[in-house]
Parts: C-alpha cells; sequence; structure tokens
C-alpha cells in the first residue's frame, strides 16, 4: 500500500488501565445484593471505533499499539430487503406473527427492557411508537428519521403499540428504546456505521439489540471494478476487506459479552438473509448473523400443512420467527405487509426482550447467556409443517414465556 486509505481501528479505551492493574467493582447484576454477593472485577471493557486514514507506516504503528484490537478496511453493508411489500389495512386483534411465538398468550410485555435497533431509523412520530422514549443518534450523515421504512417496520414488531385496534408489537411494553441509523435513506451503509452503531448501543445498556442487515461482500468487488479495478483483484481486495470485518465483528461481539460482567450484557439477534431461491438455491445465513454469539433467525410462512421455511430463507440459523406478510407500522402513519427474514428478526428480538422481563421477575441474577439459553431451549416444532428441515429452521420456532 503506497498510498492511503481508510480504515477502521478497534481500540478498548480501558486496556492501558486495566494494564496498570487498576480494578473497580462491578455493577452487580439485578438482583444478585439479594444473595449477599458483591462481584469484583476488572474495568470491563470499553470499545472505541474510529475512521482513520492511514499509510503502510501508520499500519505497522497501529498493530503495535496495545490498545488496538482490531484494523479493517470499510466494506459496504445494506439492509436484507424485503422480498415482498404489500399495503395492509388493521383488522382487530393480533397479527399472525404475534399469535404464532405466543406474545399475545404471555403474560409479560418486556418492560424494563432497553431495546436497540439498528436499520434505517424510525418515524418517532408514528402511533405505533407513542409513549416510547426514542433516542436516535444517526450513523449514516443522512440524518435522523426514516425515509426509508424498513427500520420504522422492524421497531414496530419489536415493541409497537396497537394501531387501529391491531397488535403489531412483540414486546408493547418496552419504553426505552435505542434507535442507531446505521443505512441511509437508500438501505446502504459501511461497517463503520455498523461498528459504531453497535459500540453506541452497548454504551448505553441495549440488553437485546437487532439488526436486519448485512455485510455486501459482492457490492464492494463491483465499486471496485467499476473504479478500474482487475475482476480478479477486486475479488481478492473485497474477500480480504471481508475478512477483516469478520474478524472485527468478532472482537467487538467479544467486547460486547465480556461486558455482561458488569450490565449483564447484550442479547444480539441478526437476520440470516435473503438470498435462497428454494427449491434450486439455498445459501448459508450470512455475516454479521453468522458471526458467533449471534441469534440468527430464519423466515417461516403461513401454509396449508402449517408453518414451512419462506423459499428466500437462508439455510443453518439458530432458530426461525414469522417472516411472511408481516403487518407493522409504514413510514408516515398506517400499516404495510413485508415479507423477508429482516422481519423474522423483530420478532426473535421481542421475544427476548420478554425473557428479559420473565428471568429478572423470577429474582434470579438476568444475563444476555441465559436469555440466550431460554430463547433456544423455549423453541418448538408444533405448528411447523412436516418435513420442515433442522437445517432451515434451526431450534424451531421462537416462543414467548
Amino acid at each position: 500500500m503506497t498510498t492511503s486509505q481508510d480504515f477502521i481501528l478497534l481500540r478498548d479505551l480501558n486496556q492501558g488501565r486495566r494494564a496498570s492493574g487498576l480494578s473497580v467493582p462491578s455493577r452487580p447484576y439485578p438482583g444478585l445484593e439479594s444473595f449477599g454477593v458483591t462481584p469484583f472485577a476488572d474495568l470491563p471493557p470499553e470499545p472505541s471505533v474510529t475512521l482513520e486514514r492511514l499509510d503502510a507506516a501508520d499500519l505497522r504503528e497501529a498493530a503495535r499499539d496495545p490498545d488496538v484490537l482490531s484494523v479493517a478496511r470499510a466494506i459496504p453493508t445494506r439492509l436484507i430487503e424485503p422480498a415482498s411489500r404489500a399495503a395492509a389495512a388493521a383488522t382487530a386483534g393480533a397479527t399472525w406473527g404475534v399469535r404464532a411465538v405466543g406474545a399475545d398468550r404471555s403474560r409479560f410485555d418486556g418492560a424494563g427492557v432497553t431495546v436497540a435497533v439498528l436499520d434505517t431509523g424510525i418515524d418517532r412520530a408514528h402511533p405505533a411508537f407513542a409513549g416510547v422514549t426514542l433516542t436516535e443518534e444517526d450513523f449514516s450523515g443522512s440524518g435522523n428519521g426514516d425515509a426509508n421504512g424498513h427500520g420504522t417496520h422492524c421497531a414496530g414488531t419489536i415493541l409497537g403499540r396497537d394501531v387501529d385496534g391491531q397488535r403489531i408489537g412483540v414486546a408493547r411494553g418496552v419504553t426505552t428504546a435505542l434507535i442507531g441509523k446505521v443505512l441511509g435513506d437508500d438501505g446502504g451503509g459501511s461497517s463503520e456505521m455498523l461498528f459504531n452503531g453497535m459500540e453506541w448501543a452497548a454504551r448505553n445498556n441495549a440488553q437485546v439489540l437487532s439488526m436486519s442487515l448485512g455485510f455486501d461482500f459482492p457490492g464492494m468487488s463491483r465499486s471496485l471494478v467499476d473504479s478500474g479495478w482487475p475482476v480478479e483483484l477486486a475479488t481478492s481486495a473485497a474477500l480480504e476487506a471481508y475478512r477483516m470485518n469478520l474478524r472485527m465483528f468478532d472482537q467487538l461481539l467479544g467486547m460486547v459479552e465480556a461486558r455482561a460482567a458488569f450490565n449483564g450484557g447484550t442479547v444480539v439477534v441478526a437476520a440470516s438473509g435473503n438470498e435462497s431461491q428454494r427449491p434450486r438455491y439455498e445459501l448459508s445465513a450470512a455475516v454479521p448473523s453468522a458471526a458467533q454469539g449471534v441469534i440468527s433467525v430464519g423466515a417461516l410462512g403461513e401454509g396449508p400443512g402449517g408453518l414451512s421455511v419462506a423459499p428466500f430463507s437462508n439455510t443453518n440459523p439458530v432458530l426461525a420467527a414469522p417472516g411472511v406478510n408481516v403487518v407493522s407500522a409504514a413510514t408516515g402513519g398506517g400499516l404495510v405487509a413485508f415479507s423477508g427474514t429482516s422481519m423474522a428478526t423483530p420478532h426473535a428480538a421481542g421475544v427476548a426482550a420478554l425473557w428479559w422481563q420473565a428471568i429478572r421477575q423470577m429474582g434470579i441474577p438476568v444475563s444476555a447467556a441465559g436469555v440466550n439459553a431460554r430463547l433456544r431451549a423455549s423453541c418448538t416444532l408444533n405448528g411447523l409443517a412436516p418435513g420442515v428441515d433442522v437445517l432451515d429452521r434451526g431450534d424451531g420456532l421462537v416462543q414467548a414465556p
């Protein structure tokens, strides 16, 4: 590399302090004091994500910096585009997705749980979000709000209030939501926006983090070719950037997981992707959903024989949720029906909020690991059509407590 290029740097701001031997009492899990336990631990990881212009000498210097945990070239990101869209009129009762995950039968509503949605923003004026404290942060450069509609729809499924008598939200008792706009109004972004959004959500103690987006490897390769790179070199460079970003994503997730000793941690839920074209082509869950520690979600749709895996849903999800003809909030008001693993993911995120509340009310320490375990263990095969492949539905249909 002879010229300067943009790189993402991930640092742990507490690395130096920790190395010096400084130690502080951690924040105990809620309810832990009743057991007479006051845990002590080193300073928690404090992730910091910056975009810096570096040449070869700068890169070598960054590699020697003990505070720098990972370096990566930025790679494009894109929302996982809905497979279909249709107008939807409000009808009485809960949507089929809310009923399928059992949220309408649960005594829990997600009250007291902080949820983060990293997407295209939100239409905060929509009646579905009345009474919710929405903290918006724009990482895309296009300003807060949601001209795309994807983020509004996803947020509505997680925590939306009823709209004209129809229940759209799984966890409609959630009153605190962090809305990180990591994708522009055109649905595109870059990985430093995503990493900054994740760092922001972790710093603000999000207990559930929902992402319906993916790394755009083909988009980066096309961009390099369009700028004059030979196809072979463009593919290699895009693959190198993909690997670097995957390592950084894993590193950042590890830091989020390590913070669990201080705040309980964060359940991370992500869409498995819509690239499959059954019955001829099936692709595996894409990054970031394929990263270790992430609950990847496949999409199910209604059929005459029961719930079946959607033709577009990628294989190897951790679990599955309703993702076809999902009715939720539309930008500008009203409702709209989308299909995609993007729509399945907020169902699982909403159920995660219900489990977080349920475990907390049991009077035991609650953590992301505990919620993840309950999410997976409570999945059901009831209602699935005969012959649904385990590779397509994972542990099964996610269920509310």
